[in-house]
């Protein structure tokens, strides 16, 4: 991820394009390419490209808020990823997803916590969605989506704690009674933010997926903040 000026954007109704990379709609297919710089410490090149397959489009948005300034949009719960970069050890093909985030108000103004995941099932997959808002109201949506798309609010288990992160931050998902989630791969580790494979078993089945934890009262810290300009570059002369 690289910040960019205005000049180095360019759009269409099937391609999104920033500086080098850029995101392409074939109709079937979401192509991803990338030509970056990674950050510090590890400063290297990333280049390569990603196909997301989805088995179905969704047309859910879940907001985050009663108000709806905050909206989660599962574009693609269920589909194939292959990931093919110029590096040794970075291919893969296997299950993913595509979704986003949208919101007219800054993060840290409307919530103090939360935990996203997403599990791949043998009937699709599962996404957990808890938060807590600072006015004392709690988000806490389970939605189940079969292949063809179509979603269903389900009954989830209880919250369940598990070990914490390098930097002591908080996590905790959904689980069965009696089974703690455990971290199965690292993928992004910071004061405030947690990315990770995690295993739980849901309704009776073990599942690994993709997990965040989100401490929004850290990151509004003005200490910890600047940290972004370091994790990101920024080429704000780029231009087509």
């Amino acid at each position: 991820m690289t910040d960019r000026g205005e000049q180095a954007l360019r759009r269409s109704n099937d391609t999104f394009e920033v500086g080098p990379s850029s995101l392409r709609w074939t109709g079937s297919k979401l192509v991803i390419s990338i030509n970056e710089i990674s950050s510090l410490p590890l400063v290297s090149r990333v280049r390569g490209e990603m196909t997301v397959t989805p088995s179905a489009i969704t047309n859910v948005e879940l907001p985050l808020t009663k108000d709806g300034a905050h909206v989660w949009r599962p574009f693609a719960p269920t589909s194939r990823i292959n990931v093919n970069l110029e590096a040794k050890g970075w291919q893969f093909d296997g299950h993913g997803y595509f979704d986003a985030n949208f919101g007219v108000r800054p993060l840290e103004q409307d919530f103090s916590y939360w935990t996203w995941g997403r599990f791949p099932t043998k009937d699709g997959s599962t996404c957990f969605y808890d938060a807590d808002r600072k006015d004392g109201t709690a988000l806490d949506a389970a939605v189940a989506f079969d292949p063809s798309g179509h979603a269903t609010t389900i009954s989830a288990p209880a919250k369940t704690p598990f070990k914490r992160t390098l930097w002591a931050l908080r996590r905790e998902t959904r689980a069965d009674s009696g089974v703690t989630p455990r971290q199965i791969k690292p993928m992004l580790d910071a004061p405030f933010y947690s990315r990770s494979v995690v295993e739980t078993q849901v309704n009776g089945e073990t599942v690994q997926g993709v997990h965040e934890a989100l401490d929004l009262v850290r990151y509004g810290n003005p200490l910890l903040k600047p940290m972004l300009a370091v994790r990101v570059p920024r080429r704000a002369k780029w231009s087509f």
